[in-house]
């Protein structure tokens, strides 16, 4: 028995927008199945040609969207000859590629996904994405050191955007970042007389490492993926 979807859905596994999004797409006239204007709610199969303003959208596989728990002493690289690398530590049967990096010395989430036009729109810096991490450093800081790297630190010959800082502990703090240079929290203590002990990345935009253990991954779960593609204009869901 073939496999039905609904409409929406598979404009959504495809990664091309939101399910609301495909709804007033349906709702609009401008997509067909088979030729036959689509309804709400229609269910389609692989078999069924489906096109939005007649132009055919291709099945092919669904696109995936994966988040990862990296443990201290993964590389985030593709690279297969590169010990202990991100894609190999995963072992996902499909082709599937790292968004973004996190430092083989730092811990906490990765997205992975075979999406590779998402991979540009998320990294795209003018979206101003938020990625917060929890930092400890090497000896106690004082308030002047907070007020200083959320005011912007000198790093790579420019300031650093303004960022969001709270004080977790005598030598712990949480920041907001909202741009992604390399190794720019490391380089930012580094530049005020600080060395990052650990970093772990808690969040990229809506989506947490909470209850996932160190090592795993699981897909993103529909809610997480219609705010994903509505973060970066596919619809806003």
């Amino acid at each position: 028995m073939a496999h039905t979807i609904r409409i929406n859905k598979f404009f959504t596994e495809h990664g091309i927008c939101s399910r609301r999004e495909a709804d007033r797409l349906v709702q609009a006239g401008v997509i067909t199945i088979n030729g036959r204007v689509a309804k709400l709610g229609d269910q389609v199969e692989s078999s069924d040609v489906i096109a939005r303003e007649g132009r055919v959208i291709p099945w092919g596989k669904p696109n995936l969207y994966i988040k990862y728990h990296k443990p201290v002493g993964v590389t985030t690289t593709s690279e297969s000859h590169v010990a202990r690398n991100i894609i190999a530590e995963i072992g996902h049967p499909e082709r599937i590629f790292p968004i973004g990096r996190l430092d083989k010395d730092s811990s906490g989430l990765i997205l992975l996904t075979n999406d590779g036009n998402i991979v540009n729109e998320i990294l795209r810096t003018e979206f101003g994405h938020e990625r917060e991490y929890l930092v400890q450093v090497d000896r106690p800081f004082d308030q002047a050191f907070l007020d200083r790297m959320a005011g912007g630190v000198v790093i790579l010959g420019s300031v650093t955007r303004p960022c969001q800082m709270t004080r977790v502990g005598r030598d712990q703090f949480r920041i907001i970042l909202t741009e992604g240079r390399n190794r720019q929290i490391r380089r930012m203590c580094h530049a005020l007389g600080y060395r990052v002990r650990q970093l772990h990345r808690t969040r990229i935009m809506h989506i947490t490492v909470n209850g996932l253990m160190a090592g795993k991954w699981k897909e993103l779960t529909s809610e997480e993926r219609e705010q994903l593609f509505a973060a970066v204009g596919r619809g806003s869901g």
